[in-house]
């Protein structure tokens, strides 16, 4: 079972995370919406935060653990925001369980092949030598060689965490991420098709969604609005949370 924080009381809303992410960077959105008349469960994906760790890992069993979660408790409708790599994986739960879905918002990711663009990342995070304790801010200045972007740093070092005393880990599964980093890209099967309405909420200055891909996107899904979040980046949400809330809160509200 998926690890999940769950706030507030009434609708429920599934909220997953992008890839090296976890449950913590939905925090602040979670909570507001948790006192705007949803059940808000934040969660952990596989291989990530607190999740279980798998050595198998592709959008259909990610679909599939978060079928396997709502069965767990006992949720038979939901709502679903789902950002990047949790962005498709919402869509396939979504076209592969239409009938448990309640409004489905996906921020920042379209159901196209994407290929591989982490690969400076994870050359960064496989530097960390954690046989030598390092300190947090070791780990930080050795991400820094790799990762000039500090937002990016700062996003990576939520997942590290005290192992034990003086060891310090990262709670993603490092390991299995290199050897499956090309299902983090992977589309969305021809066949899967979601045919109500859905709202894709994209950063302006992030080239994941871009004008062209407006067609490509409404074959699998021909209710599909777009909205967009001037001056964000891929992490639309941490960059202007009150402009997300905004347009998620409305959608989910709405009656279509």
């Amino acid at each position: 079972m998926l690890y999940s924080k769950i706030e507030g009381e009434g609708k429920p809303l599934l909220i997953l995370h992008g890839f090296l992410g976890m449950s913590d960077n939905w925090k602040t959105i979670g909570v507001q919406l948790s006192t705007e008349g949803y059940q808000v469960h934040l969660l952990d994906l596989r291989n990530h935060g607190r999740s279980f760790q798998s050595e198998e890992f592709s959008y259909e069993l990610m679909a599939q653990d978060v079928f396997d979660y709502c069965k767990g408790h006992n949720l038979e409708k939901v709502s679903v925001i789902g950002h990047s790599m949790g962005g498709k994986t919402a869509m396939l739960f979504a076209a592969t369980y239409p009938q448990m879905i309640d409004k489905l918002i996906i921020a920042d990711i379209g159901p196209k092949f994407y290929p591989q663009h982490h690969q400076t990342i994870l050359a960064g995070l496989n530097a960390i030598d954690f046989a030598k304790k390092p300190s947090r801010a070791e780990v930080e200045a050795t991400l820094e060689e790799y990762i000039t972007d500090f937002g990016t740093r700062q996003f990576l070092m939520k997942s590290l965490f005290w192992q034990e005393p003086g060891q310090l880990a990262f709670r993603f599964n490092l390991s299995v991420f290199n050897k499956k980093l090309d299902e983090i890209g992977v589309a969305l099967p021809e066949a899967a098709v979601y045919n109500k309405p859905t709202l894709f909420i994209r950063g302006g200055n992030s080239a994941y969604i871009k004008d062209g891909d407006f067609d490509a996107i409404k074959k699998h899904f021909p209710l599909a609005s777009f909205e967009t979040i001037p001056n964000a980046g891929h992490w639309l949400h941490a960059e202007n949370p009150k402009l997300f809330h905004q347009l998620a809160a409305a959608f989910l509200e709405s009656n279509n």
